[in-house]
């Protein structure tokens, strides 16, 4: 068996909080007479007392000391090892240590304790514009790049116009990189990664400065990357993108890393390990002038009635909205859902009150509640909207707008029904339901 093209061995990195060290030699001169004002009394020119050889002259600490001995450890003990050409996801929450593993991995920086063994060149994207110098030219910049990744230039030539054309930056080549859109830098930057053939392609959540159609680019080259045997280490809070590519992802918490057997194990650890800012439960407490019907709350529920924002595709949920109708007239909620590129999935009236002089509209406080079945909605993030409408003709009274993100992921595994033999997600899936099919062969029906 082939060695691991990645060994990580117990890396650990703290950071000193407050302010570790002057920057300017301002703030050195400056520091400097601090420190000996501190240590000087104001008769010290004339005498100064015996000091034991045991006590410190300054024994008073300031809050700047303190703030000086405050540590932050942003990984504890993390070991791991990569295989050559597997795809590894990292997952985590924010201030989980994701950027702190990579920025070691790439050499940006040391780790506190712990080691680490790389085989082979590592090509990073960390951030817009990693590598570039901003007063050379894009064209420039690709041969930096190049050289630093040992290419020689007769190499770097040859994957220059494929470079550029990915990128999608021909007319503006020859123009400094500093003029460029954060699109643009972004583009050159991976089109730079990516096509360079480094042995090792680090990619954090840059990728998500670029459009839509540009990550869908991005995911593709990678696939293709990791293709031809090259080892990828990717960093996404996209799920359904990190199911798509990985084969495996450790998710950090907390600076510790949790190992897990498939990429799957590791959404669901990160989904339901992870407390999100947002409530599941939303208060309105604005409402319009003179308004016939408002909302007063909204609930996202799972199958048992317990508040929550994050389901299986496979289990059922709910969303209930609280409403008052103020001035006894025909009135209906509704819902819409949408993915973060603003595609709306799908929009939802109450049609149980059905305002065509069959029921009477009265005064006072509802309750309506809409159930999402299982294997219905595709695994994604889905920004709910909720509104108080009234047709005939159509008159909006009260309502929200994206004011919560919820989240559906597919286990794929024996309860993904709808998916059958797909193993892997498609995210230009919106609709995803599990239909009852029939089949009549030629001996009868299939069953």
């Amino acid at each position: 068996m082939s060695k691991p093209i990645i060994e990580v061995k117990g890396i650990s990195k703290c950071y000193k909080l407050g302010s570790i060290g002057a920057q300017t030699m301002r703030d050195e001169v400056e520091a400097f007479f601090a420190r000996f004002k501190k240590t000087k009394s104001p008769a010290a020119s004339h005498s100064l007392p015996a000091a034991s050889s045991s006590q410190p002259l300054v024994t008073r600490h300031s809050s700047l000391d303190t703030a000086r001995s405050a540590e932050f450890w942003a990984l504890r003990d993390v070991s791991f090892d990569v295989q050559p050409g597997e795809v590894v996801g990292i997952i985590g929450r924010n201030g989980a240590g994701k950027s702190t593993l990579l920025k070691i991995l790439s050499r940006i920086t040391e780790p506190t304790s712990g080691e680490i063994r790389v085989r082979g060149r590592i090509a990073s994207l960390l951030e817009v514009g990693t590598g570039f110098h901003p007063e050379l030219s894009g064209r420039e910049n690709i041969f930096l790049n190049g050289a630093i990744l040992g290419m020689t230039k007769a190499e770097i030539r040859a994957k220059f116009d494929e470079i550029v054309d990915f990128a999608g930056v021909e007319q503006f080549i020859d123009t400094p990189v500093k003029r460029y859109s954060s699109g643009m830098y972004v583009r050159l930057a991976f089109a730079v990664a990516a096509h360079l053939e480094p042995k090792i392609l680090i990619v954090d959540e840059v990728l998500a400065v670029g459009d839509a159609e540009f990550q869908k680019k991005c995911l593709g080259k990678m696939k293709d990357v990791a293709g031809h045997g090259r080892t990828i280490l990717f960093v996404s809070h996209n799920m359904t993108s990190l199911q798509a590519l990985c084969d495996r992802a450790i998710f950090l918490e907390n600076g510790k890393a949790f190992h897990s057997s498939s990429v799957h194990e590791a959404v669901a650890l990160y989904l339901h390990g992870q407390v999100k800012e947002d409530s599941p439960v939303y208060d309105i407490i604005e409402f319009p002038k003179d308004a016939d019907a408002v909302i007063d709350r909204v609930r996202v529920l799972d199958s048992e009635g317990r508040p929550s924002l994050r389901f299986r595709t496979s289990e059922p949920w709910h969303i209930e909205i609280q409403w008052r109708n103020l001035a006894g007239i025909p009135v209906n909620p509704n819902i819409q859902l949408k993915t973060n590129t603003d595609v709306t999935a799908l929009i939802a009236l109450d049609v149980t009150l059905d305002w065509d002089g069959k029921k009477k509209a009265a005064p006072g406080s509802y309750i309506s509640k809409v159930t999402m079945p299982p294997h219905f909605l595709n695994g994604n993030e889905y920004k709910l909207s909720v509104a108080l409408d009234s047709g005939s003709p159509r008159k909006f009274h009260h309502g929200a707008n994206d004011f919560l993100t919820i989240t559906l992921w597919d286990p794929m595994d024996e309860t993904s029904l709808a998916r059958g033999f797909f193993s892997t997600p498609r995210e230009d899936v919106i609709v995803w339901p599990a239909l009852n099919w029939t089949c009549q062969g030629p001996q009868g029906e299939i069953k």
